[in-house]
């Protein structure tokens, strides 16, 4: 374990060399950090199909092509970012003028999760190399494959007092190391509860930090909604990386007068999706472990499975379930599902809907299909969420322009885009006073002053 406190002290010295702050050489490093992936990409590919199933379409789809957006936009936008922004400064301290500064915090430290184990690590260490910052990753020992070809492609890439990949193998004392160490910055993504601890251990060195959580996103399907591409675009969702995904639609709320139609749509849309026979099909993911496979199944238990419920544990599958009769205080609808399982609740009206979804913590993302535009205004009014989409899951979420985080118990923070470079930087503001001239009215003494102070300051 001494070898993590020596690479924290070796970043910490190399980042007061302020070769970091080098606008050129941060975006060589997001060049090299491009160049790597794509020599590797197949490897990588490769990795995601053994540790979780995924097809290599799923794999670049999800984890590779997104980062790849990521890194150029960072790379075209960094010089315009980074400078210094002019703002109003006020009559009082005439002449002065001020400024924001962006500036990195220094040596961050990203935790990253075992569902999308490529993507959930290099997106926000490009925003930390973007901002200026020495970083140490932390993947996630689960998936494996993935962890240790990360662990050689990027420490074969970059020096490591600029970045460095922990091993995955060092396994929760490593991570309880690393989170009591004064990093200057942690970027946590994995469950509410481990987050939890995360931020615990950042309080008492009083480091800011970024969590990336999770919880049940709720999914509203209104009367008037198109239900044949709702279904289409809901099992979609629901079934990517089989259901291990943040944002996955998590319950399902539908109206009563389209239920039976929407259920049977649904049901239609998997198997056109992904045929009869899903086990067989090499473009359906994995559970990560046994251990989660043999968890979910317990979840059939919670409802009356309107479709699916077959499982195999030492194959890690679980066929996609659809479960009706779900009562609102039973496990699958109080724990974060994170797998193929999709229970249902009808509801009469969309106010039924909103108080449902408001007396839960406030989800990740919320999810909702109509055409009446007065109803999805009402929804993005009297609901709170991480992030939203209408009329189709999950998208928000690969918009590079939006920033991506949550709210309450669903996170704190967010990056994506030019969110990224903002989370890893440090505004730091600037007054910069002239020396040509100075009024008298701020100094003691303050007799008769209050009277021209009231005429400034109204």
């Amino acid at each position: 374990m001494g070898d993590l406190k020596k690479v924290f002290l070796d970043q910490k010295e190399f980042f007061k060399t302020g070769k970091t702050k080098n606008i050129d050489f941060r975006i060589d490093a997001l060049k090299k950090l491009k160049k790597a992936i794509k020599e590797n990409e197949e490897d990588f590919l490769i990795a995601l199909n053994k540790d979780l199933g995924k097809s290599k379409f799923e794999g670049y789809a999800t984890e590779i092509g997104i980062v790849y957006d990521e890194i150029n936009i960072h790379i075209k936008n960094l010089r315009y970012w980074v400078r210094k922004k002019k703002v109003k400064s006020s009559i009082i301290y005439f002449p002065s003028k001020n400024y924001i500064y962006k500036e990195p915090y220094g040596v961050a430290l990203i935790i990253g999760p075992f569902n999308y184990p490529f993507q959930l690590v290099i997106a926000p260490l490009i925003g930390a190399i973007s901002a200026g910052n020495c970083t140490v990753i932390k993947p996630s020992e689960s998936s494996l494959n993935t962890a240790l070809l990360l662990e050689k492609v990027i420490n074969k890439t970059f020096q490591g007092n600029y970045i460095k990949v922990v091993a995955p193998t060092e396994g929760k004392e490593a991570v309880t190391e690393l989170i009591n160490t004064p990093y200057d910055y942690i970027f946590f993504t994995g469950s509410v509860g481990v987050g939890k601890i995360v931020m615990e251990a950042a309080s008492k060195n009083l480091t800011p930090l970024t969590l990336e959580l999770g919880g049940k996103s709720p999914c509203i399907v209104d009367k008037d909604s198109k239900i044949e591409l709702a279904a289409k675009r809901i099992v979609w969702g629901k079934l990517l990386n089989a259901g291990q995904t943040c944002v996955a639609p998590d319950y399902l709320m539908v109206h009563k007068d389209i239920k039976d139609e929407l259920l049977k749509k649904l049901v239609e849309e998997i198997e056109k999706q992904y045929g009869k026979d899903i086990k067989n099909n090499e473009e359906y993911p994995r559970i990560i472990r046994e251990r989660d496979t043999e968890k979910l199944k317990e979840y059939f238990n919670d409802g009356k499975i309107y479709y699916g419920g077959e499982y195999d544990i030492s194959d890690r599958f679980i066929h996609p379930t659809i479960l009706t009769d779900v009562q609102a205080n039973s496990p699958v609808m109080e724990n974060e599902i994170f797998g193929p399982i999709l229970p249902v609740i009808e509801f009469s009206d969309i106010d039924e809907a909103i108080n449902f979804v408001n007396s839960r913590p406030k989800p990740l993302a919320l999810y909702y299909f109509s055409e009446s535009s007065s109803n999805i205004e009402k929804v993005l009014k009297d609901t709170t969420s991480g992030g939203v989409t209408i009329n189709d899951t999950v998208i928000h979420v690969a918009q590079t322009s939006l920033p991506f985080g949550g709210v309450g118990n669903s996170g704190m923070g967010d990056y994506h885009g030019k969110a990224s470079f903002e989370t890893f930087s440090h505004s730091r503001s600037v007054v910069k006073r002239g020396t040509f001239i100075e009024f008298n009215i701020r100094f003691a003494p303050f007799k008769d002053k209050i009277r021209l102070l009231k005429k400034v300051m109204k």
